[in-house]
């Protein structure tokens, strides 16, 4: 049975009360993470509802295809509202907890009369008595804001509650920062209180969270120049990111709470709606809660350095994140190293994007004059939100080709790599039983013949590689310094003058070889070598080998197993040295003193034990193996050195790891038409008034909710099918959609969170148009 991981990094767009619709599509995506991990283990949890829907789909692609699909969403990045819904998404994944208590929230509290501030309300009907013709006049003239944008039921309950906020506190934010942030932390608890705990990801497997803040006030990054050496500019983007490793520390939550209140409340204030979050609105309510924020400090060193190290951090203000960057490619982009594959892996980002028209009634149509108001509220708000992704669209793609040209070289090479170990070694050296000293031999003798035969390219890779250790030194050390987000590159230079200073002048000797010296130094600290070449294997393992019938699958499975547990030795080498209290001193005072740091890691980052334990884990594997999938690992290991010669100066990463192209899906009311036409303007609500109008009425909020929902169905369904080489069936595609709306439509009418009406509306189109 062939397998393969569909892995979904989600980028979730900036959308006001859109925020109702895009929490819909999220939930959905939990479920299908919820019906992947029973589909793969039965005994782990009972499935109901939309969740079972999606585990039939998969069993469907199994029986026809003879393909199993692990669905692993690891990667969650947003901006605004979106953010909000990464970070919740994100914890549930990672955690085991419920998103349900989230659906609450929003349909409960995301209304005006909840969020508003009550120094902001107006105490009695005829507060601001001169203000109220004002508002009448405003919310009633023909062409008015309401008439033109809200739909004629609801006109009443969005004009009151307009009325009400045009009469309360002017020139301020109408809304509560602190409510807000107060609802999200019971909303964290509940989730935790409803949860199974059974995280939705592999034990082990890193789940990356990245949410955009733009830094108000701003702080100074250096930039280096030609003349002068360098300058100061003002920075206001601030991302927050989160990573950890599910299992790592038991059952603990992807990151303390109140790191996530804080990054939800950061990433979702909208100027002008929300005060600007500041430090002490989360530590009033780590109070109110009695919650010991017991990482309070080295969280804050993480996100703002620069602010820690000048003692301002007192005066943050944070606000949207969409301000500067409403759709944060870039943050899915960086997370996508240090993923090592077990399985083939077709990798997707996905980008949850509620208005693709952009956002027409805001900008009005083209025949009408910018008006004054007009033009800075576009240039302040809506252009900066609805700028075109295509610049990073276009990074992808050219990652995604460098990757599959990379793919293509290493396969092309296999032949040539092959036989040219076995005219090294002769077909002896599979007969007998390698040991530590043996292997190493062979290891050695085939580097030093990859030197050889590269001639003139040695020169090269050795000083990419090279490069590439002193940056992932510099990068270790900043870490452990506690300034992960520092430029690693003075500290490089100034690693790489002290060992020119000890004689490393030159890497190649007149041979074409390295010199002992360049050998001592990759020796003691090239663990990206070490890395790449496991990669490589659980690659081979997972795909190359993974279809070829001489091999069984539990043969490549028991072979993966030993792969990833060698590797962890190696991937753990930079983490534990963090830990050493003596490394943290030693990396303060790096830059001054980079022999003492270099001679740490030397003795303590990569100890020869360290080799000695992950060879003798090799042959243990090795002989545990039938002798084709023996053969083939000797031949790649060995081979290594001439794949890396070759590959390396290409790819310029540390790793192997996930050099699979990437293929990008956009969720969009304009991408699920199986139950209804006309997309975002057939189906929404919220979009009224200004993208505003689902915070004005709990009607619209349930509509958008559950249009999210199905629209995040259809797609779920579409992901899964699109991963199946030349697709499903139109019918099992149809089937399969059939059964995910019905099965959200009876969820929804057995919980009673959404109008009867609704419910039963939307069933009878769906039995119309899928039978």
């Amino acid at each position: 049975m062939r397998q393969k991981e569909l892995r979904l990094a989600l980028v979730c767009y900036g959308g006001v009360s859109l925020a109702v619709y895009m929490h819909g599509i999220t939930k959905e995506v939990w479920h299908l993470a919820r019906a992947s991990r029973a589909f793969h283990h039965p005994q782990a949890v009972a499935l109901d509802g939309v969740a079972a829907a999606y585990r039939d789909f998969l069993k469907t692609i199994e029986r026809d295809h003879g393909l199993q699909i692990r669905v692993l969403p690891d990667i969650l990045t947003g901006a605004s509202a979106g953010g909000i819904n990464a970070v919740f998404l994100a914890q549930a994944i990672h955690a085991g907890h419920s998103l349900e208590p989230l659906t609450d929230l929003w349909l409960a509290n995301a209304d005006v009369s909840e969020l508003t501030d009550p120094e902001a309300e107006p105490m009695w009907r005829y507060a601001k008595l001169w203000a109220q013709p004002i508002a009448e006049w405003f919310l009633s003239r023909p062409g008015n804001a309401v008439s033109a944008t809200v739909s004629p039921e609801t006109r009443a309950e969005v004009r009151a509650k307009v009325s009400k906020l045009v009469r309360g506190r002017w020139f301020s934010p109408p809304f509560s920062g602190a409510r807000f942030s107060a609802m999200l932390y019971e909303a964290f608890m509940r989730m935790a209180e409803e949860g199974d705990r059974i995280p939705l990801l592999p034990l082990g497997y890193p789940i990356d969270l990245a949410v955009t803040v733009t830094d108000f006030r701003g702080h100074p990054e250096t930039l280096r120049l030609n003349s002068p050496p360098q300058v100061e500019e003002t920075e206001h983007r601030l991302p927050i990111n989160f990573r950890a490793r599910v299992g790592e520390n038991g059952c603990a939550p992807l990151a303390d709470p109140l790191e996530l209140v804080l990054a939800a409340r950061a990433t979702a204030s909208f100027p002008g709606a929300f005060p600007p979050l500041t430090l002490a609105e989360i530590d009033a309510l780590a109070e109110a809660e009695q919650h010991d924020w017991s990482g309070r400090a080295a969280f804050l060193q993480r996100v703002m350095p620069t602010h820690v190290e000048r003692g301002t951090v007192s005066e943050v203000a944070l606000i949207d994140g969409a301000v500067l960057v409403n759709a944060p490619f870039g943050a899915a982009l960086s997370a996508l190293y240090g993923r090592p594959a077990q399985r083939e892996v077709d990798r997707r980002f996905v980008y949850l994007d509620p208005r693709p028209d952009g956002g027409a009634a805001m900008t009005g149509p083209a025949s009408r004059k910018v008006g004054f108001f007009g033009a800075i509220f576009g240039s302040l708000s809506t252009i900066p939100r609805e700028q075109p992704i295509r610049d990073d669209l276009e990074r992808i793609e050219h990652q995604s080709r460098d990757a599959a040209r990379l793919k293509r070289i290493v396969m092309e090479l296999q032949g040539d790599i092959d036989r040219a170990v076995e005219k090294l070694f002769g077909y002896t050296f599979l007969l007998g039983r390698p040991n530590p000293k043996r292997l190493a031999g062979w290891r050695a003798k085939a580097q030093q013949a990859a030197a050889e035969r590269a001639g003139y390219a040695f020169g090269s890779y050795a000083l990419v590689k090279f490069d590439g250790i002193l940056e992932q030194l510099a990068r270790v050390t900043l870490k452990a310094a506690g300034q992960p987000l520092g430029d690693p590159m003075p500290l490089a230079h100034a690693f790489r003058c002290e060992l020119e200073a000890r004689g490393l002048g030159l890497l190649t000797d007149a041979g074409g070889g390295a010199t002992q010296g360049a050998i001592a130094f990759f020796r003691a600290h090239d663990t990206g070598f070490r890395i790449r070449r496991l990669q490589l294997l659980a690659r081979k393992l997972a795909r190359d080998w993974q279809v070829d019938p001489g091999i069984a699958e539990d043969a490549l499975d028991r072979a993966r197993d030993r792969i990833y547990e060698i590797l962890a030795i190696y991937l753990r080498a930079d983490e534990d040295v963090q830990h050493v209290a003596r490394f943290r001193e030693l990396a303060g005072n790096a830059v001054q003193h980079p022999g003492a740091v270099l001679d740490f890691l030397a003795t303590q980052r990569l100890l020869p034990a360290t080799d000695l334990a992950a060879e003798e884990l090799l042959i243990d594997a090795l002989e545990d193996m039938p002798k084709e999938l023996k053969r083939r690992m000797l031949l790649t290991y060995l081979g290594f050195p001439f794949y890396d010669v070759a590959t390396l100066s290409l790819s310029r990463r540390e790793g192997l790891d996930e050099y699979n192209p990437v293929k990008i899906d956009r969720i969009s009311p304009d991408d699920a038409l199986s139950i209804r036409e006309g997309g975002t303007a057939a189906t929404l609500r919220g979009i009224e008034f200004y993208n505003f109008g689902a915070f004005f009425s709990r009607d619209y909020r349930e509509n958008d909710y559950l249009w999210g929902r199905l629209h995040g169905a259809e797609r779920m369904i579409d992901l899964l099918a699109s991963t199946v080489t030349g697709g499903v069936s139109a019918e099992a595609l149809r089937e399969g959609k059939r059964a995910a709306f019905l099965a959200v439509l009876e969820e929804e009418e057995i919980v009673g969170r959404c109008q009867r009406g609704l419910v039963e509306q939307i069933r009878a189109e769906v039995r119309e148009k899928l039978g």
